[in-house]
């Protein structure tokens, strides 16, 4: 028996062309798996979390009612009461707004004890409670991040004071420190938003540190200071870009935490004063009113929960998004 006849060989070997199609097809399979950049994986990761989704949402429905209702600054308002207006009570001041038929009425939210309308009141409120919460995020994510990255970069002595000072913030309890420098602030907005960034750093700087110690170590922070690069220049050009999720997440929690800390500093009177007014104030000043027009609490009482809510979830939804354990292949 000739090679030709031999059983174990094909008798009928496979065209070129076929060989050809199949490996052009396996190269368009490969070609088909699109590269992302990080930033580009974090957004689409961020983008498909529903729950951040629909927080988002929330937050910028409330927001954008708060602020161009009774309007603030140059944004006017399209409502027509103030909330400062006294007037006569319609109805024992029962909120004129229902479902079905469905229809919003002079009063939606009610009046107060002396006819004030309750939707601008807990409109105004609400832009009170924001802008103190995303101040203090905002300052206290600069603040933390800033005592993090210099004490797990330079280490030593300097590491030794700074986080001394942070475990002498964090021993005191954080209500009661809130409680007196907000007494000492004298209930004014922007002051009580920085009395707050000045307790609320310490849990960020503290995380940030933990990431800057490790990253002090990585190849590319070695070639930096090995070419002369300055410390600066290598904590916030090349270290901190890094971090940059633990600072995201943990801002946005800061924001969420910073709500019910204001609301509990109001609800105590060390927080907001009359004549101004903020969602914790309106609680505190009709509690005694559950039993008999439980409207006055419930309304702040939700909008509390739905801001703190909402912000909880855009904080999950960031930590899953940066997360670099997340299976790549799903994106």
């Amino acid at each position: 028996m000739t090679d030709n006849h031999r059983p174990d060989r094909p008798e009928h070997p496979p065209a070129a062309s076929t060989v050809e199609e199949a490996f052009s097809v396996e190269k368009e399979i490969d070609l088909s798996q699109k590269s992302y950049s990080q930033g580009q994986l974090v957004r689409r990761r961020f983008f498909r979390h529903r729950g951040a989704m629909a927080s988002l949402i929330l937050l910028l429905f409330i927001a954008g009612i708060a602020f161009t209702s009774i309007g603030y600054g140059i944004i006017p308002g399209w409502w027509g009461k103030t909330f400062y207006d006294a007037g006569a009570a319609v109805d024992g001041g029962r909120p004129t707004m229902q479902l079905w038929p469905f229809q919003i009425g002079e009063h939606p939210f009610g009046q107060d004890t002396i006819g004030k309308d309750y939707f601008a009141l807990t409109m105004r409120g609400t832009q009170r409670s924001l802008i103190v919460a995303f101040t203090v995020g905002l300052l206290s994510t600069l603040v933390g991040t800033l005592i993090g990255a210099i004490a797990g970069f330079f280490r030593g002595w300097v590491e030794a004071i700074l986080m001394r000072v942070t475990d002498l913030f964090i021993i005191i309890p954080l209500l009661v420190l809130a409680a007196v420098l907000g007494k000492m602030a004298g209930g004014g907005i922007w002051s009580l938003a920085l009395v707050l960034s000045l307790v609320s750093w310490t849990g960020l700087a503290r995380l940030v540190r933990g990431e800057v110690l490790s990253l002090r170590e990585r190849e590319f922070v070695t070639a930096a200071e090995a070419i002369g690069t300055g410390s600066g220049r290598i904590i916030f050009k090349h270290i901190l870009p890094n971090t940059i999720g633990t600072i995201i997440v943990s801002a946005t929690l800061t924001i969420a935490a910073t709500i019910l800390l204001e609301s509990a500093l109001s609800f105590l009177g060390y927080g907001v004063r009359p004549p101004d007014t903020s969602l914790g104030l309106l609680i505190s000043q009709y509690q005694n009113a559950f039993q008999t027009r439980p409207w006055l609490f419930w309304w702040p009482g939700l909008f509390i929960l739905g801001i703190a809510l909402s912000v909880n979830f855009l904080g999950d939804g960031l930590r899953d998004a940066f997360d670099p354990r997340q299976n790549r292949t799903a994106d």
